[in-house]
């Protein structure tokens, strides 16, 4: 971005910034859960639209002055609803953990049962991990993988669902490569009477991009997004239904129940990038996220690298190191050093606990934004391969950096010049 007044007004936060553009370009993003934005939905976060106070929806707002922030708000629900197929969608939701509890909060009392995906095997701490918001209210009892496979047991989802006969049942991920089974997620919920929810926030970009289906399609009662992902928009979240019913429920439970004043600012950034979503090539941008993360999935396996699962559907791998006999976290620093950014994470059925975690998680989003297609997927392996050949060797970690740094600078990153 071109920074008018910020370098005289604070030079101290300027300089940041620029180091923080800095750390940006010269490296590879491989968290799957970051993606950059473009230079229009960074323009749309920082309007004028930051000044403006909205309690309430619209056309029922308690302020004044809300004509055009209904108008920024009611674009972005429309463009979220033709490019989910919907016909509810709320916008106010700060994140992807507050949209969760949101959907919690209306639809479940303390103490009902809900299924959930382990975190361990995949799942997010808001889908009922213990020392979770989620654990602490309600009584979640969680399904996970086949060991053999790394996939989701869905014959252990049905015979859970029948033996608890939970009141929700939770489909969604944080760490897991493979589709998720939605139809069949959504036949066990209607078998015993479930309300189905779905939470997306990983794949949306790719459900979007008709890479992958999603739950809407199968029916699911309520879908939740976070919208800087694969979606690649500012940091938000959507809350999506076609029951007229449990949207009611969900805005109020957002608004009043949740929350304040929703940040207009930000939904004016997401209504960019739900445009930018509606567009042809994000169509072919979503495809190749899958081909970039099939192709470094592959190299990695050729290398020696256990893939959880064989392999992946969508934008990430989870790796697990103990073949390699590498700590998860140790090696996400050592991959830093070396100007690649990764996260740890757990395996199923993971020995260690999750601040010491056996794998790591690789995604591709970010690398495809800057116009990265198979072949750099190789060389990218060949780096992850070479730090974890001797990542306690400094000298070995700041040569790869090297490497990367000439390497990234072929791959502009979009908003910084």
């Amino acid at each position: 971005m071109d920074y008018k007044y910020l370098p005289d007004m604070d030079s101290e936060v300027f300089a940041l910034i620029k180091e923080e553009e800095n750390r940006q370009r010269n490296g590879l993003e491989m968290i799957a859960s970051e993606n950059y934005v473009s230079p229009a939905v960074l323009e749309a976060m920082s309007s004028v639209f930051q000044n403006k106070y909205s309690e309430g929806y619209c056309g029922k707002r308690y302020y004044a002055g809300n004509e055009v922030v209904d108008k920024i708000e009611g674009l972005a629900i429309e463009r979220a609803k033709k490019l989910f197929g919907c016909n509810f969608v709320n916008v106010q939701a700060l994140s992807g953990s507050p949209a969760n509890l949101a959907v919690y909060f209306a639809l479940l009392n303390p103490g009902d049962t809900v299924l959930g995906l382990k975190l361990n095997h995949g799942g997010h701490l808001s889908h009922g991990h213990p020392i979770n918001f989620t654990g602490k209210t309600y009584n979640f009892i969680q399904y996970g993988c086949k060991g053999e496979t790394g996939i989701v047991d869905m014959d252990e989802v049905e015979k859970l669902a029948k033996e608890h006969k939970p009141k929700m049942i939770v489909a969604g991920f944080s760490a897991y490569s493979r589709d998720f089974d939605w139809v069949r997620f959504k036949q066990i919920a209607d078998s015993v009477g479930a309300i189905t929810f779905a939470d997306i926030a990983h794949v949306a970009g790719l459900i979007a991009g008709k890479a992958i289906k999603g739950p809407i399609e199968a029916g699911f009662d309520v879908v939740t997004t976070t919208t800087h992902k694969t979606l690649r928009g500012a940091r938000g979240a959507l809350i999506m239904s076609k029951d007229e019913e449990a949207a009611k429920k969900i805005d109020k439970a957002v608004f009043p129940g949740l929350q304040g004043g929703p940040h207009e600012h930000i939904i004016a950034g997401i209504a960019v990038a739900l445009g930018e979503a509606l567009k042809p090539e994000f169509q072919t941008y979503a495809k190749q996220i899958i081909l970039n993360a099939q192709k470094l999935s592959d190299e990695l396996l050729a290398k020696g690298f256990n893939i959880v699962s064989g392999g992946t559907d969508n934008h990430l791998i989870v790796v697990d190191l103990r073949n390699k006999n590498l700590p998860g976290k140790e090696f996400t620093d050592a991959l830093d050093k070396a100007g690649i950014s990764a996260s740890a994470s757990t395996v199923p059925n993971d020995p260690n606990p999750p601040m010491k975690p056996s794998g790591i998680r690789l995604g591709t989003p970010a690398l495809t934004t800057r116009g990265m297609k198979e072949a750099e997927m190789i060389q990218v392996a060949e780096w992850i391969s070479r730090v974890a050949d001797d990542m306690e060797n400094l000298a070995n970690l700041a040569a790869i950096k090297q490497e990367v740094e000439t390497f990234a600078a072929k791959f502009p990153v979009p908003g910084i010049f």
